[in-house]
């Protein structure tokens, strides 16, 4: 027999893949780890260097030409 907590959780998960949704894992990055900022912080400021951001200005360039954004708000 399983508890009614669980079976509002699978009648729930039904309505949602009835729905046409399915059930995804996704691995993000610990923000709890040691060193994540240190990480985090090294990253940003290497976009600081001239070369970087000029090579993150094109990135950025590209992304709004290729992105729909049409509807957004």
């Amino acid at each position: 027999m399983t508890s009614p907590v669980a079976q509002r959780v699978q009648k729930h998960r039904e309505a949602l893949r009835a729905a046409g949704l399915r059930p995804v894992q996704i691995w993000v990055p610990d923000t709890r780890r040691r060193g994540f900022s240190q990480k985090c912080r090294r990253q940003s400021q290497s976009l600081l260097v001239p070369a970087a951001a000029a090579a993150e200005e094109g990135l950025e360039g590209w992304l709004r030409g290729v992105a729909d954004t049409d509807g957004w708000r």
